[in-house]
């Protein structure tokens, strides 16, 4: 695999991965009002491909923030106890709008390093054909 598509292939990975990630931010925002709904978390591994050292990022198993959900007082709810409250999200939406735009700007980083590679390739190939 030459330079050029290596580059291609981490920068084609990182997109993945954000995309992913920004899947996840997505629905952890449509959610922050739901009653139990626990904040999903995406870590980021390296990706080890066999025969070469490329590399990249992948998304690892999804994981669940453990943090205390908010406990919120409305007798008149379904979900209420005896005391009245009822647990809510653990959801900080100021959180995961940070979260979303860190995403956002590395999927827009991996997408002009990707097509600086790509535009690197063309030129090449441009050279080579004089």
């Amino acid at each position: 695999m030459s330079d050029l598509q290596k580059s291609l292939s981490v920068s084609a990975s990182g997109m993945r991965a954000q995309a992913t990630r920004l899947r996840h931010v997505a629905e952890n925002i449509a959610n922050s009002d739901t009653p139990g709904y626990q904040r999903k978390l995406v870590p980021f591994e390296l990706a080890a491909q066999s025969g070469n050292d490329a590399g990249g990022v992948k998304t690892g198993r999804v994981q669940l923030d453990r943090s205390e959900a908010n406990r919120i007082y409305d007798p008149s709810h379904p979900m209420a106890d005896s005391d009245g409250y009822f647990t809510g999200s653990n959801v900080n939406t100021i959180l995961e709008m940070a979260d979303s735009s860190e995403a956002q700007r590395g999927y827009e980083a991996n997408l002009k390093m990707f097509d600086q590679a790509r535009k690197m390739s063309s030129s090449l190939l441009e050279l080579l054909r004089r």
